[in-house]
């Protein structure tokens, strides 16, 4: 299963907080169906079939506008493994364990 990390900011907002931002925009994931994502301090880990990771990207980048930003800044990683299931938690395991072994 793909898995996306994406950043959006929001310029032209007349302050540097964003948090009011990136509150409107989970609320906007929570819409999007068929994916699920965690809230990070730098951005979101999206997971999910590819075009539902875009309709939810689209719905990210579109919040901001919504909001009264007058220019958006958006940042997409996509991880998309297809030899194997994969997921954000078990690549945070998989290092996990390899720390263990030292």
């Amino acid at each position: 299963m793909p898995i996306a990390e994406v950043t959006v900011i929001p310029i032209g907002t007349g302050s540097t907080s964003l948090s009011s931002y990136v509150a409107d925009m989970q609320r906007v994931l929570k819409t999007v169906e068929g994916i699920t994502y965690e809230l990070t301090s730098m951005g979101t880990i999206i997971e999910g079939p590819l075009q539902r990771i875009f309709a939810a990207v689209e719905a990210l980048h579109e919040s901001p506008f919504a909001a009264g930003a007058e220019r958006v800044s958006t940042s997409l990683k996509i991880d998309d493994r297809r030899d194997k299931p994969s997921t954000s938690r078990g690549k945070l395991e998989s290092v996990e364990r390899k720390l263990q072994i030292e």
